[in-house]
């Protein structure tokens, strides 16, 4: 795997983009050997930095991986956008894009996709100030596009927004997990799965438009 940590960036730490760095090369160090094998130490290592510059940033192990898994959450808020701004796409076509989006991430990144929504982080109560306050709002947006596709009759109007959008996402996430882990479902079919998914949704009478 080519090491995300270039010489150039490493000429930047004296312009203040070491936690950036840092977090590439924690991120490279996560796919290659899982959370077991990453350490602030070895990380200091591997970025050639003195064992102690990583805690300017990251207070502990813990705080380093939530630092990844923020990260996450911007990268798949940032495609996300791509898509709702996209003029082609008509509405019905950014429901389908974003779950299509959202699985292939899912299953490109599923070190990433487990720190950004598994139990080593939230259902240990590890989550940082900086990853709730991007992790949240991700959620809230979902809700707040759920309400308005159901305003536009995309979605079932009659159904709570709040709880289409718990029911809708986790649906998504169900099918993220089922491909991660191998279960049931393979890559192969994640187009099929995913148009599934979206007609499982989309009201009938608005497919047929």
């Amino acid at each position: 795997m080519t090491s995300a940590v270039s010489v150039q960036d490493k000429k930047q730490y004296h312009h203040g983009d070491l936690r950036n760095t840092l977090l590439l090369a924690a991120t490279e160090m996560l796919v290659d050997g899982g959370i077991e094998g990453l350490s602030l130490r070895k990380l200091a290592d591997r970025v050639g930095v003195s064992r102690t510059a990583p805690y300017h940033h990251f207070k502990d192990k813990s705080a380093l991986l939530c630092g990844i898994a923020q990260e996450g959450f911007k990268r798949w808020q940032s495609r996300l956008n791509a898509i709702l701004d996209c003029t082609e796409l008509n509405d019905a076509e950014k429901y389908r894009a974003m779950v299509k989006v959202y699985l292939y991430y899912a299953s490109e990144n599923p070190e990433i996709y487990e720190l950004m929504f598994g139990r080593t982080i939230w259902k240990s109560d590890n989550a940082t100030p900086d990853l709730k306050s991007v992790a949240y709002p991700c959620f809230q947006a979902h809700v707040e596009l759920v309400r308005q596709w159901q305003q536009k009759g995309i979605l079932n109007a009659q159904e709570d927004s709040l709880r289409l959008a718990q029911v809708s996402w986790a649906t998504m996430h169900g099918l993220a997990r089922l491909l991660i882990d191998g279960v049931y479902a393979d890559v192969s079919h994640l187009d099929e799965m995913c148009d599934c998914l979206v007609n499982s949704f989309i009201k009938h009478d608005y497919q047929t438009k």
